[in-house]
């Protein structure tokens, strides 16, 4: 099972537009993922709606497309609680991971990817060698849907590895 995580609680962001990107093209190619925003989810707590995010998007998955924004020179904070509030780290293991860095700057947020991939392998999930970072992302947006080409390309290039990797 594929999930594709928007890797911020902030309304209205750039990076859950991405993600739906990544679903529509997905499903161009005949893979149904799912979709999982952090947005409106209480992270600080692990209650019984945190059990039913692990239990029905966390377990499930086998494939985990990561969109993550750049906060401060890494990803954000909600992400990570996202895997700290678990209760046993089991769930991850065993795993894989295509990381997408978003940002309104030039690098695309390499150095939060990089972070982040730090993160998942200690959680031993396996992250794919192909990160993509898409810098400028406000320029790139038309409304809701990515209207550059070259980006176009590269996430259909990088979906295509990750499928038969």
């Amino acid at each position: 099972m594929y999930t594709i995580i928007s890797g911020t609680n902030r309304p209205g962001s750039h990076t859950l537009k991405v993600a739906k990107e990544y679903q529509r093209i997905l499903k161009g190619k005949g893979i149904e993922a799912g979709l999982f925003s952090l947005e409106g989810v209480n992270l600080l707590k692990r209650d019984k709606d945190f059990e039913k995010i692990e239990e029905e998007v966390i377990l499930p998955t086998t494939h985990f497309i990561i969109i993550s924004p750049e906060y401060n020179g890494s990803f954000p904070g909600a992400l990570k609680l996202l895997m700290d509030t678990s209760k046993n780290h089991l769930i991850w293991w065993n795993k894989k991971a295509l990381l997408v860095g978003v940002s309104a700057g030039r690098a695309g947020n390499l150095r939060g990817m990089d972070h982040l991939a730090d993160i998942l392998n200690f959680l031993k999930i396996t992250v794919h060698p192909n990160k993509l970072p898409i810098s400028v992302i406000d320029k790139l947006l038309d409304g809701e849907k990515i209207k550059d080409e070259h980006t176009l390309i590269s996430i259909d290039k990088q979906l295509e590895e990750f499928l038969t990797w």
